[in-house]
């Protein structure tokens, strides 16, 4: 007898769906097919022992399990859930005729019970487009998918619970996610639960109010930042209260999100998708694979500039990483994407981030901070060398930053707090998106030099005060564009309609580490 079941695969952020074809007749052995990896080759002795342990049959003829498309490469051990329902149905040891209208995913475990699986999201997702009743999948994964609820997600712990629903022959509403008493407590804690602050507050940093307004500008509009500065001044601590000014998730950036998580397993067992924006901080150590995403064959995975997506990658002491991961950084920073190739696999995934990064001036830590600075000139130029230039124009705002003096860190007043800073960023924000609305870019940063052209136009004065700039200061096409794109936020924080030179001038003014100068600046 002839049984399909059907799976899922994710590529990339996407699943497509998998058939699982299951045929019993008239020989001997089981056998495997659909260029499978050795995790699915496997799951024949975990499935297998799992079905006897629940007091199944393995029938005594010759088993062909296929998996369809069979040109697509399966791996993980999802498929054992499928495997194992297919093998049920197709024995004739139960009836299941709800079989056909979920897609299932899980791993076994010998005793029958179901294990989480990666990719709960995305293949949630494609279920509904391609219109199933529901899917089943193990508890913790379907927590991931609570958020559709226009379709049955279901949450099971064991085989049975599988075999109960398709059965279809009583009410299985209890398996719903949304019924399970693990939802529900997870729900409870969530709204009984305070809403989560920012670790750092900008009313708890001392001073550096220049870097405060860069820290703004660059949360306004989504601006890539550089802060230059000795150990101490504030680098790291700006960073994290960054994450408490930003404006919320809209529901498109936390489902694809959420879907990035779900994809790298780090998917985390909450009631919908994630809302809040990922900070994410890698070591200066960090290999090119972690940064920009890699593995070996089809199971390649996001890295940090995938899992930053729609929030902030923090480098902190950017200046010791090596120079090919910095590099690395150029394309995702300007298609907002990333494109892993391997041999056998291409996969592309989102990477729209907000890059933050901190540095010393020098391997000493302290030129600029006096007499202080025990490093050579060559030493200065050869450490933050490994900044190229096509690095520093992809980066809006270059803040240079000193310790506060002791003065005023005995005689400091309370400064402005990150909800005070947070409601003129979102104010900013949905200028912005009236702005682009209904096709346009998502903020001012992300503005193709087409978009400039039509939303951004400068009137004589900015023109002639613009030339001067490029003219003094030998800034390079790119950086011409990302000037403009930063003073238009600049004038989206004064709620003004149109960019004034004053605008040009402050936006120019964070443009002090490009290459013309940097030089004469590190003798």
């Amino acid at each position: 007898m002839l049984t399909h079941i059907h799976g899922a695969k994710c590529i990339g952020i996407d699943a497509v769906e998998v058939t699982v074809e299951i045929d019993i007749d008239r020989g001997i052995g089981i056998h495997l097919v659909g260029l499978a990896d050795a995790a699915v080759k496997e799951s024949l002795l975990r499935t297998t022992t799992a079905l006897e342990a629940l007091g199944f049959r393995i029938p005594g003829k010759r088993i062909v399990i296929n998996l369809a498309p069979a040109d697509l490469r399966k791996n993980g051990s999802g498929y054992d859930l499928p495997i194992a329902i297919g093998i049920i149905a197709a024995s004739g040891q139960r009836e299941l005729p709800r079989a056909g209208h979920f897609l299932l995913m899980g791993e076994l475990g010998l005793d029958g019970s179901v294990r989480p699986v990666p990719g709960a999201l995305p293949i949630a997702e494609m279920a509904r487009q391609a219109g199933y009743e529901g899917v089943i999948l193990p508890l913790d994964s379907a927590l991931e998918a609570a958020e559709f609820k226009d379709m049955q997600v279901y949450g099971v712990e064991g085989l049975n619970d599988v075999v109960r629903i398709l059965e279809g022959r009583e009410d299985c509403h209890d398996l719903l996610i949304w019924n399970t008493v693990r939802y529900r407590k997870i729900h409870r804690a969530r709204m009984a639960a305070p809403r989560a602050g920012a670790g750092m507050d900008f009313a708890d940093i001392i001073g550096q109010e220049g870097a405060k307004r860069g820290i703004e500008i660059a949360a306004a509009g989504g601006h890539n930042i550089i802060m230059v500065g000795a150990p101490g001044a504030g680098k790291s601590s700006l960073a994290k209260a960054l994450a408490g000014i930003l404006p919320p998730m809209t529901m498109e950036e936390a489902l694809v999100t959420s879907k990035i998580y779900s994809v790298a397993g780090k998917g985390s067992p909450q009631d919908g998708l994630i809302r809040r924006r990922p900070f994410r901080a890698p070591h200066y150590s960090a290999s090119l694979a972690a940064i920009v995403g890699g593995g070996g064959g089809e199971n390649i995975l996001p890295g940090e500039v995938s899992l930053a997506h729609g929030g902030v990658l923090f480098l902190d002491e950017v200046g010791q990483m090596p120079k090919s991961v910095i590099e690395a950084l150029r394309g995702p920073i300007e298609d907002r994407t990333v494109c892993i190739s391997r041999l056998k696999s291409k996969v592309e995934f989102p990477a729209s981030f907000m890059l933050v990064a901190a540095s010393n001036p020098c391997p000493c830590g302290y030129y600029g901070e006096g007499d202080r600075c025990t490093c050579t000139p060559v030493q200065r130029q050869s450490y933050l060398a490994k900044l190229s230039g096509p690095i520093l124009d992809r980066i809006d705002l270059h803040v240079w930053m000193h310790p506060v003096p002791a003065d005023k860190i005995v005689r400091a007043h309370k400064a402005e707090s990150s909800k005070v800073v947070a409601a003129r960023v979102l104010k900013a924000r949905i200028a912005q998106k009236h702005r682009f609305a209904p096709d346009g870019p998502a903020s001012n940063s992300e503005m193709s030099n087409r978009d400039i052209e039509r939303f951004c136009p400068l009137s004589d004065t900015c023109r002639e005060t613009l030339e001067r700039l490029m003219t003094k200061m030998g800034f390079s096409m790119r950086a011409y564009f990302r000037i403009i794109r930063v003073a238009r936020t600049i004038a989206d924080l004064e709620g003004a309609d149109d960019i004034r030179p004053e605008h040009l001038l402050e936006a120019a003014s964070y443009r002090f580490l490009d290459r013309r100068n940097l030089l004469d600046q590190l003798k």
